[in-house]
């Protein structure tokens, strides 16, 4: 097992990486003496996990499953609504725990509920995802979506703890698996050169699962993320930097009406994208672009996007949380393994939504 701690003072937690850690799940909750344990899952996980999660915490307190519908359309208030609806019937209080079992949209949507429910309960995170496990699990974040954006409703909550047990990732499509070495990429790219380097050598055995290079990616990305959240933990600063290819990518997400890409897919062209804008600025050469669009193409993500209006782009990006007063704020490249922030003219963005398929 590998442990990885987010440093945030008396919130601190650990990450905690490893092969049958679902398994373990009890060891890790039991110390949070929760006078009950409430797992969110969807209706894709639950078959795969759930009863391996609710039978590991059985005998630490009384234990409830909520399963809710998959995929990042039901990121919403609604869905909120219903995590709540089950932890105020199974009568849930203030030392009571939630599990969020399985990706992104579960750990977001579980976390946001736990954070208001009770104005804050507890809660695990256990991700079942290869993008989960390396990004959306850590860092506190949690939040739905809204008609106007992503993410536009949330907040920030700490985990307990987070369990990534990796033997949960054989049971991933390749498509999903493929997703998460987007969010790996951009760790690189954005902060460690070397990890991107052995990050584009081990594509190859990452995308067969191969277990040696899957634990080493999931604890780098980890390890870049935590130093990052232990520094800047509400994103007034260096955190944003994390938002790589996101600005883009969520623009993507909301065009598409968030079911024909995933959050994954969205920000490999979304890093394409954002190299693109950097070469134009002379941040970056061609040859860092060249580089990065052909990693992204070697993980099997796509690097360009067709058919999406260039004028509907620039007010999906306007109405970003991250924009201030309509301007679109960019993390850009100013090498590989550096990132900074830079607002940027409008005729220079234009140029790179053109080459990347905008019409």
């Amino acid at each position: 097992m590998r442990r990885i701690t987010v440093n945030l003072a008396g919130r601190s937690y650990d990450i905690l990486i490893g092969s049958g850690m679902l398994g373990r799940l009890g060891e890790f909750v039991s110390p949070l003496n929760p006078t009950s344990i409430h797992v969110v899952c969807t209706d894709v996980v639950a078959p795969l996990y759930a009863q391996a999660a609710t039978e590991a915490c059985r005998g630490i307190a009384p234990t409830h499953l909520c399963t809710i519908a998959d995929g990042e359309a039901i990121k919403n208030l609604s869905t909120v609504s219903m995590v709540l609806d089950a932890l105020a019937s199974a009568r849930a209080d203030r030392r009571s725990v939630l599990v969020a079992l399985g990706g992104g949209v579960v750990g977001d949507i579980a976390g946001f509920a736990a954070s208001i429910y009770m104005r804050g309960i507890r809660f695990v995170q256990v991700p079942t995802t290869l993008l989960a496990q390396v990004d959306s699990s850590v860092g506190g974040k949690t939040g739905v979506n809204h008609p106007n954006g992503k993410n536009l409703i949330g907040s920030f909550h700490q985990p307990s703890v987070v369990v990534s047990d990796t033997a949960t990732l054989q049971t991933l499509p390749a498509r999903e698996v493929r997703a998460g070495l987007a969010e790996i990429l951009k760790h690189g790219l954005l902060a460690d050169r070397d990890y991107f380097d052995r990050t584009v050598e081990a594509l190859p055995k990452l995308l067969v699962l191969e277990a040696a290079a899957l634990a080493e990616a999931i604890a780098g990305s980890c390890e870049i993320k935590a130093a990052v959240v232990g520094r800047d933990e509400r994103e007034s600063g260096e955190r944003a930097l994390l938002n790589l290819g996101h600005t883009f990518g969520h623009a993507i997400e909301a065009l598409t009406g968030y079911r024909q890409w995933l959050h994954g897919e969205a920000v490999a062209c979304g890093l394409c994208l954002a190299a693109d804008l950097s070469a134009r600025l002379a941040m970056i050469g061609p040859d860092a672009v060249d580089r990065i669009t052909a990693a992204v193409a070697h993980a099997g993500l796509p690097t360009r996007i067709a058919g999406i209006s260039r004028v509907a782009a620039f007010e999906a990006m306007r109405a970003d949380k991250k924009a201030l007063a309509g301007r679109i704020d960019f993390v850009l490249l100013e090498r590989i393994g550096q990132a900074v922030r830079r607002q940027v003219d409008d005729a220079f963005v234009e140029a790179t939504l053109s080459e990347g398929g905008f019409v």
